[in-house]
């Protein structure tokens, strides 16, 4: 049983979970030391192309999709034959298999690396050597590798770590710092970052800048950031959103900011598996507000095909401020 994403793990003061966080705090020390372990004992092979990793220190909800995405599209455009590579998250396919969206649904190699290969070629494989192996043998001059921050399987020629930089409404990406369960982090803040090439801020459109504060927290690192801007305005008069995310409360915020007339909106687990029952309920609340449904383009490819033409898909894209800059970065290995 998949569960929301606590709330207050994102609290930088200890009033939000206090009880659980203290209770959990001992399961940190374990999670933490079994990266350390796995990390220290790693095989770092050499696949014969540029490894961009693109990563992040916390468990979800940074946005490491659409910057995957946007990596490979700049690198493609380029002339870079950049392949995607994944585990493969919720799905059902071992690999390495290529994804084809035409004949794979997301149950056989999950929604992100689904959503990915609509726009660059995409493979999927728990075995992160041989899916790499595999999409060098079909031509791939370079690999982008979906969250391997804390994975050493592959000698990764750039290691990008992605933050969410949304710190308003007392949110902090980094929460307390507690590492899970205890709090977001996947292992403590400084030990992630100096494995680290660059720091990537992804901002919400209608974030001005990013907080200075935040911006102490990477040192001398290089840091580029990037803006979630959607691809289109949301549709015309009332709907009823969800999300099966890791922060869903974004997805409400930026359909509000966006000017989307919310009627209401529901949260889901993330990588949630939508029932028949649960987009019935959906339904009958939109019904209730003569509204229509309204999801991110990362749920809808999970939606049952006979459910996609019921409900609007609102894609988003990650475009960097200095795309020029972030670039340079990205061909430098290549």
């Amino acid at each position: 049983m998949k569960l929301n994403t606590p709330r207050w793990w994102y609290r930088r003061d200890r009033k939000h979970g206090t009880a659980l966080r203290m209770l959990l705090t001992p399961a940190g020390w374990i999670w933490t030391a079994a990266t350390k372990r796995r990390l220290a004992g790693g095989a770092w092979v050499n696949v014969g192309a540029p490894v961009i990793s693109i990563g992040n220190l916390t468990v979800g909800g940074s946005g490491k999709t659409p910057v995957a995405m946007e990596t490979l599209r700049l690198l493609r455009a380029t002339g870079v034959e950049a392949h995607a590579l994944s585990r493969g998250y919720g799905g059902r396919l071992e690999g390495p298999v290529r994804v084809d969206p035409a004949t794979h649904s997301a149950g056989d190699v999950g929604d992100e690396p689904l959503m990915i290969a609509t726009t660059a070629p995409a493979w999927v494989s728990r075995d992160r050597v041989a899916g790499a192996r595999a999409a060098v043998a079909a031509g791939a001059e370079a690999l982008v590798l979906d969250d391997a921050h804390q994975n050493p399987a592959l000698k990764q020629a750039l290691s990008l770590v992605v933050v969410d930089g949304e710190t308003r409404d007392e949110e902090w990406p980094f929460g307390d710092g507690s590492v899970f369960p205890a709090g977001p982090m996947r292992e403590p803040l400084k030990v992630g970052l100096a494995r680290a090439d660059a720091v990537i801020v992804l901002l919400p459109t209608d974030v001005a800048e990013v907080d200075p504060e935040l911006m102490e927290e990477f040192g001398s690192l290089p840091v580029f950031v990037a803006r979630l801007a959607p691809e289109g305005p949301p549709p015309e008069g009332p709907q009823v959103g969800f999300a099966g995310i890791a922060k869903p409360w974004k997805v409400e915020r930026s359909l509000k900011a966006a000017g989307c007339d919310l009627a209401d909106f529901a949260p889901f687990p993330d990588h949630a598996a939508y029932s028949g029952g649960e987009l019935k309920a959906l339904a009958d609340r939109a019904a209730v507000f003569g509204a229509g449904l309204i999801t991110t383009e990362k749920d809808w490819v999970r939606l049952p095909p006979e459910w996609r033409a019921r409900v609007t898909s609102w894609p988003v894209r990650a475009r960097f401020e200095d795309e020029a800059g972030f670039l340079r970065l990205i061909r430098s290995p290549v």
